[in-house]
Formats: C-alpha cells, sequence, structure tokens
C-alpha cells in the first residue's frame, strides 16, 4: 500500500506508526505542519529508516496564529489545502488524517475522495464539542453558533469517511447518537507513546545536570498549555513549593499561557521555578527522568474526550502522575485503575497541591506509584500490535473499493468489523 499519514501536530507516536507501517514494507510518506508549536518527535530521516519511508513538512511560510480564532481558521484552511495537493502528488492508496482541525480535515477528505484514495479520520478529540465549549464560554451566542457550524463540518468529514479510528470507546456512543453515525465504521485504537524511543533514565542525567536538577527534588509540566489548561493551577502549585529548598518546578512549555506563567513567576521572585521550551527529542527521557513528580492538567469541561499524550510518556518514564482531570476522562481512569499515581477533580487547585505533596513527602508512595506506570506502558504500547489493527483498518477500507468494482458486490456502506483495543 501507499499510505499517507498525516499527523498535523508532529508527535512522536504518529511518526512512531508511519515507521512501523514502512518496515512492513509499505510505502509511507508522513506529513505534518512545520509551524505548530507542540512537542515534536523525530521528524526528520535516520539512518535505520527504509528508503519507503519518507517526511513531507508542510509550511505556510509564515507564523502560525494559534491563538487568533480568525486568522488561525483562514490559515487553517489554507494548510488543509496545501496538505490535500501534497497527498494528491504522492498518490497514496489510503490517506489517515489525525490531529488536524476540522477546515484542515475537510480540505484533505475532499482532496481524498477526488483522487480516488480512500480517507481514514484518525479522530482524537469530538473537535466540534471542544470549539463549542471554548467558543461559547468566550463570547456567548455567537460562539454558539459557530459551534454549531464545526458539528455540521464534524458530522460531515465524519460521513465522508472510509473508516474512522477513535482512541476511546467514549466516542463511541457520541458519534452513533449526536453525530447521527453508524457504529459499524469505528474503529477503536486507544494512543500510545513510543516506549522504545523512551527508555527508563536516571534521575542524575546529562540533561539533569545541565539544568541544576540533578539534586533536586523535581516536579515536571512537559507539554502544551493551551486552551483546555488552566496556567494558575501550575502557579499556585510553584507558591506551594517555594519554602522548600529542595524542590524544583521545571515547565516545559511554549506559546502565550507558558510565557504568562513565566511572567508571572518573575514578578512573585519564584526562584524555584523554570520555564524552557520544548526541548529536541532525543532529551525527552531525560527530561523525564528528571523528574519525580509529574503533571497534567485538564478543564472540568474537558470531559471524557480529551486524553493527554502527555500522560502517556509519564507512563513510560516511570515516574509518579498526578492529573488533575475530570474523572471519567480515559487519562484519569488509565492512572487511577493502574494505581500509577493521583487523580484529583479538575480545578481543584488545593486538591492539586496536596496530592504532589504526597509524593514528594512519601519516596517509597511515587516509587511505587512510578514502577506501575512504566509495567502498564510495557504492557500495552506495542508497535507492533498497533501497526496491525492499523493494517486491518485500511486492507478493509481497501477491500471495499475492490469489492465495489465487482458486479453485484455488496455497497460501500456494508457493515465493516471493529478493531478492538
Amino acid at each position: 500500500m501507499r499510505i499517507a499519514v498525516v499527523d498535523y501536530s508532529g508527535h512522536a507516536f504518529a511518526v512512531q506508526l508511519s515507521r512501523a507501517l514502512a518496515a512492513r514494507g509499505h510505502e509511507v510518506r508522513h506529513f505534518h505542519f512545520s509551524e505548530f508549536q507542540s512537542p515534536h518527535g523525530t521528524l526528520s530521516r535516520t539512518a535505520e529508516d527504509p528508503d519507503n519511508f519518507s517526511i513531507q513538512p508542510i509550511s505556510l511560510g509564515v507564523p502560525f496564529y494559534k491563538y487568533s480564532f480568525v486568522r488561525r481558521r483562514f490559515q487553517e484552511v489554507r494548510i488543509g489545502r496545501a496538505f490535500a495537493a501534497a497527498i494528491t502528488a504522492f498518490g497514496a492508496d489510503v490517506v489517515l488524517a489525525g490531529n488536524c482541525p476540522l477546515d484542515c480535515v475537510a480540505e484533505i477528505g475532499r482532496s481524498a475522495r477526488r483522487a480516488g484514495s480512500r480517507f481514514v479520520f484518525w479522530q482524537q478529540d469530538i473537535y466540534s464539542a471542544a470549539i463549542a465549549r471554548i467558543l461559547s464560554r468566550k463570547f456567548g451566542l455567537p460562539g454558539r453558533l459557530v459551534g454549531a457550524h464545526y458539528r455540521r463540518v464534524e458530522r460531515n468529514a465524519l460521513r465522508a469517511s472510509d473508516a474512522i479510528v477513535v482512541i476511546s470507546r467514549d466516542f463511541v456512543d457520541t458519534i452513533r447518537h449526536e453525530l447521527q453515525l453508524p457504529a459499524e465504521r469505528i474503529h477503536v485504537i486507544e494512543n500510545w507513546a513510543p516506549i522504545r524511543e523512551l527508555p527508563l533514565r536516571p534521575k542524575d542525567n546529562d540533561w539533569a545536570r545541565r539544568h541544576g536538577l540533578a539534586d533536586k527534588i523535581v516536579v515536571l509540566y512537559s507539554g502544551t498549555i493551551g486552551l483546555k489548561h488552566d496556567p494558575h493551577q501550575l502557579l499556585d502549585l510553584a507558591l506551594s513549593l517555594q519554602s522548600d529548598a529542595t524542590a524544583m518546578m521545571m515547565v516545559v512549555s511554549e506559546g502565550p499561557y507558558a510565557d504568562w506563567l513565566a511572567s508571572q513567576c518573575a514578578q512573585l521572585g519564584l526562584a524555584n521555578v523554570r520555564v524552557l521550551p520544548f526541548q529536541p527529542f532525543e532529551d525527552f527521557p531525560d527530561v523525564l527522568g528528571s523528574a519525580d513528580v509529574t503533571v497534567a492538567i485538564l478543564e472540568p469541561d474537558a470531559g471524557v474526550f480529551s486524553v493527554p499524550s502527555k500522560i502517556l510518556s509519564y507512563l513510560c518514564a516511570g515516574r509518579a502522575i498526578v492529573l488533575s482531570a475530570p474523572s471519567e476522562n480515559l487519562a484519569a481512569r488509565i492512572v487511577r485503575g493502574f494505581d500509577a499515581g493521583r487523580v484529583v477533580d479538575a480545578g481543584d487547585r488545593a486538591a492539586l497541591v496536596h496530592a504532589v505533596r504526597l509524593f514528594l513527602d512519601n519516596p517509597a508512595l511515587r516509587t511505587e506509584a512510578g514502577r506501575n506506570a512504566r509495567r502498564h506502558a510495557e504492557a500495552t504500547f506495542d508497535i507492533e500490535m498497533v501497526a496491525t489493527r492499523f493494517e486491518a483498518v485500511f486492507r478493509d477500507v481497501l477491500s471495499e473499493r475492490q469489492r465495489a468494482r465487482v458486479p453485484g458486490a455488496l455497497p460501500d456502506d456494508t457493515v465493516r468489523p471493529t478493531v478492538r483495543p
């Protein structure tokens, strides 16, 4: 197969999937948006990559206005068209698109259909629900109207897909009932982290020594601080640690919310906080290894659909996790169910501080939680198993195309087997 994988954000687990599919003999081209501000995987060819694997960044040549809704919307349409043109030139049999904004994915899907490619929507969130929630809170009725528009865009994109891959069973009922789509086209494949590329690292490592952390008790937040996160929680946590000379809070992030946090900490004279930009992926195992406790946050209305990828990396790191999130969220269920840390109610700042303090004061407890975290990652994050599941989806949609060409074949809406996690 010729497979185009579009991972708008450039995440490590997505490019790992592309490499795994190429290792199986498929012609794979991995596309990503180069201006998107996010932690990235290894987005350049390595000596181990086969000739049938390639990476193609898509660039607008100008800064991306992530936090300006109107300018961002027009840019996302342009990005989608640029992706579509590049994918058409590649001549893919199957297009897998994930982490893409709805305007972008709509362009990619339309282009794939025109080119005769099969299109698989890798749905990482119920995007229209997130848009409606954020814009309604910010703009009231106009925001709700925009949210309704994107609900139609998402429904149309899903309906036009040959298959839908979702990252949690929590998505299925919403897609079936609220978006009115048949379950037969939905395949559940949970996200993972590239555990081979995130080995356990000692706390006293090169990166930790370069940043003066090897002899500190480190609370780490690594990842995006965006509209689904409240940076005030991180500020409260930093304030709670200021009296402890051995404790250091490390935030690895970029963007206006990270800048705000750095500014606030500087104004308050918090010498125990350091805010760094996203680090090269080759340093990421050491970044995680420097931590004693890892932290992640979600807003109360983030619901069940948003599954922070940072949690999956934390599991690989073998470090205790403190997650502030809705209790029904999949990440919360993982942390709680495998005793990999503590989950506190989303938005409860005092509970977040208390849970972190609990682990800082009890080395045995945090060691046990970290051991459980790594054990779960080792048992679950098998890229060969994941690649097999995606291959099954791709073969299924391609076999539908072959059957459609045979006189008397079953129609294209025939029930398709659901891929089980």
